[in-house]
Formats: C-alpha cells, structure tokens, sequence
C-alpha cells in the first residue's frame, strides 16, 4: 500500500471540495483550482477530509495512488497558504525590475529580458537582486520560477546569474599555470 497515498488529507475550516466526475474542485480563501484525476482512482470526501483509494495492486494504479493524493493536498495547501519561490541575482551589473504584472532582467546580455506570468502568478521584486514569485497553484510557481532562472543559470566559476534562496552553487576553480613554463 502507498505509504503517501493512504493517508487522509484533511480538510481545514474556510475550505470547500468538490468531487465530480473525475475532476476535483478545490476553493479556499486564497483562490479556486480545479484537477482532473485518472478514472481508476475513487476520491471521497467527507467534508472533513478526503480520502484516495486504488482498485488493485497493479503497477499502473500503484503509481497514481500516491501522484492523486498529492495533487490534491497541493492543492488544498495552495488555497489556504499559498506557495512562493525567491530568486536571487549575483552578478555585477545584474538585476531585476518591474515592468508592468512581469518582471524585467539585466543579466549579462545586450537586451533585457522580460519575462511575463501567467494568470494565477504573480510576481514582487523588493529589491533589485531579489525575486519573489508567489501563486495557488504549486506547478505554475515552479514553472515561473524555473523559467526566470533558465534566462542566466548561476555559473560554476564565479557563480554569475539567477539562482533560487537556497541554492548552493558548486563552485569550481579557475584555470591554474605552471611556475615553471
């Protein structure tokens, strides 16, 4: 049995579920989402939490045991707290300022590069070399994130570019010459 799939998800106070033809409707006091999930799984709920159960062992349904209960529980956590990734900017000359709802970028080329959210996501830069994406939706944040970060991944020798808080850049050593030659 799925040692994550098993597990009841709890539904806090503010919070109401909705479980309809193979979709899950998820509103809170943050915002609404909506998820499909696969017709093997039975999701119920009993308006004080919610339950994922597979119909056999089979490999396939072993998989999306746990994957559903997750989706769902990541969604409840969206609407209530909502989830947030900081980037930072190293880098002399770097840095990120509002242009409109998207965020604009001085990293290194010879145009700036903007980057728009999409509906759902939104953007804060509270200081030049801190981004702050924030939204409900858990894979949405991450895609918006990831992609401010793919514009100038932090390199290796100086460790230049944009990187998520907690990211540890490995560092590597320069080139060195021989005293001798």
């Amino acid at each position: 049995m799925s040692r994550i799939g098993k597990q009841p998800i709890s539904i806090p106070a503010g919070v109401k579920v909705t479980i309809e033809k193979g979709t899950v409707r998820v509103e809170g006091p943050k915002g609404k989402l909506v998820q499909a999930y696969h017709p093997n799984m039975t999701v119920e709920s009993d308006g004080k939490q919610i339950k994922v159960t597979r119909p056999n062992d089979e490999r396939l349904n072993r998989a999306l045991h746990g994957l559903t209960r997750a989706l769902i529980n990541n969604m409840v956590i969206g609407v209530t707290q909502g989830y947030e990734k900081k980037l930072k900017i190293e880098g002399v000359g770097f840095k990120a300022e509002m242009k409109g709802k998207g965020v604009e970028l001085t990293v290194g080329f010879a145009n700036r590069l903007y980057h728009e959210p999409p509906a759902g996501v939104t953007v804060s830069v509270p200081d030049p070399n801190t981004i702050v994406v924030s939204g409900v939706d858990k894979q949405m944040v991450g895609q918006f994130a990831a992609e401010v970060r793919a514009s100038r991944k932090p390199e290796p020798y100086k460790g230049k570019g944009v990187r998520y808080e907690t990211e540890v850049v490995r560092r590597k050593e320069g080139k060195s010459f021989a005293a001798g030659k």
